[in-house]
């Protein structure tokens, strides 16, 4: 029985850089990691490691299963777009149609798409 989401992994180009884009931008924090043979990150929100950076890799020509983008539950939407301008990040924010739901799509470094659900009573960003 499936309980909950347990993580995501990204591969990453740049290790230093992917760590930097997700703490700086998502406040995630960088935590323990077990010593594996490449080098990586797990950053964590709370005591839950949420996202595995994977380093050191080529790039696949053709990118493994049909995951489309990770979301995560956010909140401060227009804070959120102001870190995402100041940084130049190109992003897509809309509202999801019957809940009323902000959803705003962005890429890290090396492409894959992150989705922010914000509550509904957020106003809409300047």
């Amino acid at each position: 029985m499936i309980v909950g989401m347990n993580h995501f992994t990204v591969l990453s180009s740049d290790l230093n850089r992917s760590k930097q884009f997700y703490v700086e931008l998502l406040d995630f924090k960088e935590g323990y990691r077990p010593e594996f043979s490449f080098p990586g990150a797990w950053l964590y929100i709370d005591d839950q490691p949420i996202l595995h950076i994977m380093a050191d890799r080529p790039m696949p020509d053709k990118p493994a299963g049909v995951i489309d983008h990770m979301a995560f539950t956010a909140s401060n939407l227009q804070s959120m777009v102001d870190r995402l301008k100041q940084r130049g990040i190109v992003y897509d924010l809309h509202r999801l149609k019957g809940l009323g739901t902000w959803q705003l799509f962005f890429h890290d470094p090396d492409g894959a798409k992150i989705e922010l659900d914000f509550p509904a009573n957020e106003a809409e960003p300047h």
